[in-house]
């Protein structure tokens, strides 16, 4: 019954804002919405100078999962992915300061070194006791650098196409990147997000006109932050290969075929570093399979957790 109330607000919602709301309240809404049908609540903290914003939900005496978004995302990409868990796990996902709603401080650094040590404090703030780690693209980045520096203070990692490998054979975004053309991850027109949606989706979702727009100016508006950070991402790299044999616990690389950002091959770079490695290879999908395919990425990853031996 909850999530047939939850399914009809979503399509009244829907159908009122074509009319009647803006753009930004019609996501709130649909947010809204899908926060409660995931079994999410939205909070804070504050994890020295930055406003860490996360969603928390599921049992609260359950295992941990710490989700981590990639670059220019948000804790939104995880919402029906979170929903598939929150039953059996007690899950969080955060914006990491210089994304969603968290802090954007300019003088900051946002390179993976320096994002790594405030999730570690971020950890340390909520008390989170061995967590799962999962993250996405630069959040994979992220987690497995967290994973190598602290290789006692988590249960498990998974990796979604993560970044910080050179891979054997080169991503389109890295093509594109080394001969000098625009960054298709930096929006600074509408025609820029169609390309980035088509860049990173197989099957893009569906999304109504209005929303996309906004999403659209929501980018551009952020476009010269995002620059910013992308360029502390390339000027202080850290390179993942030296780093992966320092993780103890049971790991799986999960990754779209298709994925144009950073190409599948990495697998072939990271598996014979790794203790406890696991792979899985989603056909026809792209570079965020916990929104492409969140049901399908969902079980495998339940599958992992469940195989993993104490």
């Amino acid at each position: 019954m909850k999530k047939l109330l939850i399914g009809l607000v979503l399509l009244l919602a829907a159908a009122a804002g074509t009319l009647y709301l803006s753009p930004s309240a019609l996501l709130a809404t649909v947010q809204f919405a899908e926060r409660q049908q995931a079994g999410l609540s939205a909070r804070q903290v504050q994890v020295g100078e930055f406003d860490i914003h996360y969603y928390e939900g599921g049992p609260q005496d359950a295992e941990t999962v710490l989700l981590v978004h990639g670059f220019g995302a948000d804790k939104d990409n995880w919402l029906r992915f979170s929903g598939l868990l929150t039953d059996q796990y007690h899950v969080i996902a955060l914006d990491l300061p210089g994304f969603g709603e968290s802090s954007k401080l300019p003088a900051a650094s946002y390179d993976v070194s320096a994002q790594t040590e405030r999730l570690a404090a971020f950890i340390q703030q909520l008390g989170l006791r061995q967590p799962n780690l999962v993250g996405n693209s630069m959040g994979g980045h992220i987690v497995a650098l967290y994973a190598a520096r602290y290789p006692d203070q988590l249960r498990s990692l998974a990796l979604f196409a993560n970044a910080g490998i050179t891979s054997p054979k080169p991503s389109e975004l890295m093509q594109i990147l080394q001969r000098g053309e625009p960054n298709p991850l930096v929006v600074t027109s509408a025609e820029d997000f169609d390309r980035l949606m088509r860049f990173v989706f197989v099957e893009q979702p569906e999304i109504p006109a209005s929303l996309k727009q906004h999403f659209a100016e929501r980018a551009i508006a952020n476009h010269a932050f995002n620059e910013k950070i992308f360029q502390q991402l390339m000027d202080n790299y850290v390179a993942l290969e030296p780093e992966l044999a320092k993780i103890q616990v049971p790991t799986l690389l999960l990754w779209g075929e298709q994925d144009r950002l950073l190409d599948v091959s990495s697998i072939e770079v990271m598996q014979p570093l790794l203790k406890q490695p696991s792979v899985v290879v989603l056909k026809d999908c792209g570079h965020a399979p916990m929104i492409e395919r969140a049901e399908e990425t969902a079980t495998d990853y339940k599958a992992f957790l469940a195989g993993i031996q104490d």
